[in-house]
C-alpha cells in the first residue's frame, strides 16, 4: 500500500501539479503594485495551466479517516481577495452563466474575480501545506481532497473566472488597438 501511494504521491503528474499549485499560491501572496492589465495577463497564462495539470493527476482514494487540516484562515483568504479586489475595482464584477440557479432566476447572478480566484488559492494552499511536510499519507489525501473539490467546486470556479479575465484581456487590447487605429488615420487625412 505504501509503495502504491508513493507511485502516487510522487508521480510526475502530481508534482507538477503542485508545481503549479505554488507558483499560483506564491504569485497571489506576493503580487505588489500591479496593472489590471498585468495581473490579467499574467493569471490567463497560469490558470489554463492549473486546470491541465489538475486534470492529470492520478486518481486516488483517502486512506485516513480524518479529514486534511485546513490551514488559509478567514482573514489569509480576506487579503488575498482583497488584494485581487482592488487590482480590479470596476472589473471584479461579472455574469455567472453556469450556475443551477441561473435556470430559475429571473435576475442575473453574477461573481466575483477577486472571490474566484481567492476560492482556488484557499483550496491549492491549505493541500500544499499538507504536502510540504512529506508525510506520504497525507500527501495522499490532500491530493485526493484537492482533486475531488477541482471536480466538484473550485474547477468550475476556474473555468468561469478565466472566462471573465479572457473578455477582460482581450475586449482592452481590442479597444486599443482600435484607438491606435483611429489615430493613425487621423494623421494621414
Amino acid at each position: 500500500m505504501a509503495d502504491q501511494l508513493k507511485e502516487i504521491v510522487y508521480s510526475r503528474d502530481s508534482i507538477e501539479f503542485v508545481t503549479v499549485a505554488v507558483q499560483y499560491c506564491a504569485f497571489l501572496e506576493n503580487f505588489e503594485e500591479t496593472t489590471e492589465s498585468e495581473l490579467t495577463d499574467k493569471l490567463t497564462k497560469i490558470l489554463p495551466l492549473l486546470y491541465l495539470k489538475t486534470s492529470l493527476v492520478p486518481e486516488t482514494d483517502s486512506v485516513n479517516e480524518d479529514e486534511p487540516e485546513i490551514s488559509v484562515t478567514e482573514d489569509d483568504y480576506n487579503y488575498i481577495s482583497s488584494k485581487l479586489y482592488n487590482v480590479f475595482l470596476n472589473n471584479d464584477t461579472y455574469l455567472e452563466v453556469f450556475l443551477q440557479d441561473m435556470k430559475y432566476s429571473e435576475t442575473p447572478i453574477s461573481a466575483n474575480i477577486s472571490e474566484d480566484l481567492a476560492d482556488i488559492y484557499q483550496d491549492l494552499k491549505n493541500f500544499i501545506t499538507i504536502f510540504e511536510r512529506g508525510i506520504t499519507e497525507n500527501m495522499n489525501d490532500a491530493l485526493y481532497v484537492c482533486t475531488e473539490n477541482f471536480k466538484t467546486y473550485w474547477g468550475q470556479k476556474l473555468v468561469n473566472v478565466l472566462r471573465a479575465l479572457h473578455s477582460l484581456k482581450y475586449a482592452t487590447d481590442h479597444i486599443e488597438s482600435d484607438n491606435e487605429v483611429a489615430d493613425e488615420n487621423e494623421e494621414l487625412w
